[in-house]
């Protein structure tokens, strides 16, 4: 292929099912299923400020969520399944350990490309971003779909042993089960500006949906769990001028983007985050108490949703910000 000089995204897409569960009915639910313990009521929703959150039907699988998103965009930006060179699966979650959920996403979709998955935790989408950029702008893909299914809610822990394992467990009940799509290609102007990326994975204990075995003797996704001190300590250790940079080396800053579209899982974390950088928070597009914690879904939800309403449009900047599980951290800078 010819080398093309710069990539775009050509749209954006998602899909959430069709179920919603609100935060007094899941605390009911776990009333119910632990008739020995007192759910404390209303403490989920201070701690995470999560109101609602999606839930999937039973069965569903990771690449459902992603095709349905995925079909979506394609008719919304007029490209079918044979138009398009490389399909990215940037999601936490995945249909199997082999092979890659790419591959089902592909067959699903009908596409006869490349394929391949990415995990970097909520960052997947990010990373995607950055490698389909350099796909693009190196030759080798002129049309790249990252697709992202999230089925998280099956990590949520409803049956506890104790009253102490109530808070613990905060951090799963906050999860949302969705679909998103990003298409990018190659453009005559820029539209992907920049990005960077850091780590300190010394801390990868502090956030954690482990793998755990279940009655058959398989493996399962486990609950999600936050070490807060341990988290904290871990971000203030993170490079955080990382994050700022890609605007910083074209002289801009904060105030010079339409939208921040920053993921955390609550918001009191995306707040404390926003004070770490000094971003205004009236910059950062809050998802979390309407759709809960989407994990790599968040970053496409909110830049559809400033899109949709408005806040984001053609021709703008957006910065596309992520501190996930690892821990790891990235920025995105983007001309709409």
């Amino acid at each position: 292929m010819s080398r093309s000089r710069y990539s775009r995204v050509a749209g954006v897409a998602v899909h959430v099912p069709d179920e919603s569960l609100t935060t007094p009915r899941l605390e009911d639910l776990l009333a119910e299923r632990n008739p020995g313990l007192r759910v404390p009521r209303g403490l989920i929703e201070r701690h995470s400020g999560v109101r609602r959150r999606h839930v999937a039907p039973p069965h569903t699988m990771a690449s459902d969520l992603a095709v349905a998103a995925a079909r979506r965009l394609l008719r919304r930006t007029g490209h079918t399944p044979p138009s398009i060179d490389l399909i990215i699966h940037a999601g936490v979650s995945g249909d199997a350990v082999e092979p890659a959920t790419a591959h089902i996403v592909a067959a699903k979709l009908g596409a006869a490309c490349p394929v391949f998955d990415v995990r970097d935790a909520c960052n997947g989408v990010l990373r995607a971003i950055h490698l389909a950029d350099a796909l693009i702008t190196g030759g080798d893909h002129r049309t790249v779909l990252i697709v992202c299914g999230e089925v998280v809610t099956s990590s949520i822990q409803w049956r506890l042993a104790s009253q102490e394992d109530f808070e613990p467990a905060i951090p799963s009940y906050t999860v949302s089960d969705s679909g998103s799509a990003l298409l990018l290609e190659s453009s005559a102007t820029p539209g992907v500006l920049g990005h960077r990326f850091g780590a300190n994975s010394a801390y990868w204990e502090a956030s954690i949906m482990p793998f755990v075995r279940d009655a058959s003797g398989g493996f399962r996704p486990g609950p999600f769990t936050i070490d807060p001190v341990s988290l904290a300590i871990g971000v203030q250790k993170l490079d955080l001028g990382v994050l700022r940079q890609p605007l910083a080396e074209r002289g801009l800053g904060w105030e010079d983007v339409a939208v921040v579209c920053a993921h955390q899982p609550s918001l009191a974390a995306l707040y404390w985050l926003c004070d770490l950088l000094d971003l205004p928070r009236d910059k950062a597009e809050e998802t979390v108490a309407e759709h809960g914690n989407l994990a790599a879904s968040t970053l496409p939800m909110q830049l559809h949703l400033a899109e949709r309403e408005g806040r984001l449009k053609r021709g703008d900047l957006v910065a596309l910000v992520g501190v996930a599980s690892g821990l790891s951290s990235g920025t995105v800078l983007l001309r709409w």
